[in-house]
């Protein structure tokens, strides 16, 4: 089975001379395999006469067309397409009655469709892009599978979803007045107390959602989800912007909506928290923009580590050619006083009734620092005093004289530039035409697929991933990223991290990374700072401590352990006094712990 995906926000025929038309040999035959098509202004395919030549793509300046061959048996289990030439989404995830069901998969390979789907939001039309279909129709194509109630109900109107988007920073702009009004306004179940007790949102209660942070506007919109009254609830990426603490709050609730016996379906890329969360998981893959293909369920450890290794053993499919992996052996943090780039007093700094203090310390050339703690704690108060946004107090900070500095915010806010890709990073000085830049940085972040996309279309996986490049691709002794992660799913976060730690090493740079995945700091961080205290009202940080030490001074504040799969070695979160997890507390090992069995 053939498909020709088209990318309407990358076809530009005015410019390119429409030479995909002008060269098809289906064309020259005296056929009408690709033309534009009047209405969109963008190219068209014929699928049936595409011969899978692939001129056309070749042809194309813009990267605006894809051939995708797949086997032929999908044809038959096609659930919806975005018109002709559009995204293609393959089966479903199964929600099931009492159990949480976990999705994971790359971004732009339909996980947020089919939660649309499921929901009720887009009636899928299982490939007739002419035309919408009837419900007996899609009752009568799940014939047989667990779907086949479930939207049998759901046609009915006997079953009632609802889904919390993943942008959650458009918030503020559409939702007014403080977090109790706003709940207080939508709790068809009359359980806005329980909530703001079970997510610890007493101190934002009275607070105006305008004023609210990132992590608090995430805990808001799952607060509202629970609120409402359905037999379905969807949370697409509810760790977003949370500490550790947070997210396992968040998680726990989650779960407890779950025993009530409603239909629970998570979309989650960080996958302590997916684990510790879901029953059940379903893997998507295929090809971001272009198709997307649901697995069947597997548990959930058994589901994460097929992920991680890009291999769908009962299914005979490889969807990635390498394998994420994981180590136990931190790395030691090598002092190289020769090699000091940034020093620092004890910083003292008052922010209205906040107050932060930071121990004395120090990053070396080519060190990357990550940054861990709670939120509301101080950590962006600390990198802006070392860009110099804010000025400390008491103590200073010592940068080299002449030395540069490149700063990624936590909220990037559309870059606050116009235009394309290509143009906002000249205009950051990025040299864009380099062999380097290109190969090093444009290339492992898959940025150079959306050099043509305007900014203003992008999503915020996408504008994270061009932020990150933007700051970066600056040629500067120091980078300093606040919360890079975000929106971005596992296999981006992994080459994230492997670009950081590559690009710090060989420009003898120092970076440091605020970041509340721990498995993502575990993957670029050669040493940790740790902040603690009381939120909103003190904050002490420490200065770069190594890795395990770091991580168990944090999880011991927090009062968490993780195990380690034996088989992938990746982290997992314990039970709060399983056997396992007092063991760990008692010979103070809280993150790198060698591989057991499940004792759980």
């Amino acid at each position: 089975m053939r498909i020709a995906i088209v990318e309407r926000a990358l076809c530009r025929p005015s410019k390119c001379g429409k030479e995909c038309v002008r060269f098809c040999p289906i064309n020259r035959s005296g056929s009408k395999c690709v033309w534009i098509n009047e209405e969109s202004k963008t190219a068209r395919i014929d699928e049936k006469l595409c011969v899978g030549c692939g001129i056309c793509v070749r042809k194309c300046p813009f990267s605006a067309i894809h051939i995708v061959n797949l086997p032929e048996k999908l044809g038959s289990e096609l659930v919806h397409r975005y018109g002709p030439n559009g995204f293609e989404l393959f089966r479903l995830p199964i929600p099931k009655m009492g159990q949480v069901i976990g999705i994971i998969g790359s971004n732009g390979v339909g996980k947020s469709t089919a939660l649309k789907i499921l929901a009720g939001e887009l009636k899928p039309n299982l490939g007739n892009v002419d035309g919408s279909c009837s419900w007996d129709t899609i009752i009568r194509f799940f014939r047989g599978s667990e779907l086949q109630p479930y939207f049998q109900k759901l046609a009915e109107g006997k079953i009632k979803a609802v889904r919390k988007p993943q942008e959650i920073d458009i918030i503020p702009r559409y939702v007014r007045g403080t977090v109790r009004q706003a709940l207080e306004k939508i709790d068809e179940r009359g359980v806005a107390g329980e909530v703001k007790e079970e997510l610890a949102l007493s101190k934002v209660w009275d607070r105006e959602i305008a004023h609210l942070s990132g992590g608090e506007l995430q805990k808001l919109a799952i607060a509202a989800t629970m609120c409402k009254e359905a037999d379905v609830y969807m949370f697409d990426e509810p760790a977003s912007y949370l500490d550790v603490r947070e997210r396992l709050r968040v998680a726990r609730s989650i779960r407890a909506l779950a025993n009530t016996g409603k239909y629970v379906v998570v979309v989650e890329h960080d996958l302590a928290v997916l684990d510790y969360l879901c029953d059940l998981v379903h893997v998507i893959y295929g090809e971001a923009g272009a198709y997307g293909i649901v697995s069947l369920p597997r548990g959930v450890r058994v589901g994460i580590n097929t992920f991680l290794r890009g291999v769908l053993k009962e299914e005979n499919v490889r969807f990635r050619e390498y394998e994420i992996k994981f180590h136990i052996k931190p790395p030691e943090r090598r002092k190289t006083p020769e090699a000091i780039l940034v020093k620092w007093d004890t910083l003292c700094k008052r922010l209205g009734t906040f107050e932060l203090t930071v121990e004395a310390g120090e990053i070396y050339a080519g060190e990357v620092v990550g940054v861990v703690g709670p939120n509301g704690i101080g950590k962006s108060t600390f990198v802006k005093m070392l860009v110099g946004e804010l000025q400390p107090d008491r103590g200073g900070v010592l940068i080299g004289q002449g030395l540069k500095i490149s700063y990624k915010p936590q909220v990037i806010s559309r870059l606050g530039a116009e235009g394309s890709v290509r143009e906002v990073l000249i205009r950051a000085g990025v040299d864009v035409g380099s062999s380097f830049v290109q190969s090093e940085l444009l290339l492992p972040l898959s940025v150079n697929k959306l050099m043509e996309r305007e900014v203003s279309e992008l999503s915020g996986g996408e504008l994270q991933r061009v932020a990150i490049a933007v700051t970066l691709g600056r040629e500067a002794e120091i980078y300093l990223l606040d919360e890079p992660m975000a929106y971005l799913d596992v296999e981006q976060r992994y080459a994230v991290a492997r670009v950081l730690k590559h690009l710090t090493q060989d420009r003898g740079a120092a970076t440091l990374v605020v970041e509340h995945d721990l498995v993502a700091q575990d993957f670029l961080a050669d040493s940790v700072m740790v902040f603690s205290g009381e939120s909103g009202v003190r904050g002490f940080a420490s200065p770069p401590l190594s890795m395990r030490e770091g991580f168990n001074k944090l999880l011991e504040d927090l009062n968490v352990t993780f195990r380690r799969d034996p088989d992938t070695l990746r982290p997992r979160v314990n039970k709060e006094g399983s056997r396992l997890d007092r063991y760990l507390k008692g010979i103070k090992e809280y993150y790198y712990s060698l591989p057991l069995e499940d004792q759980e």
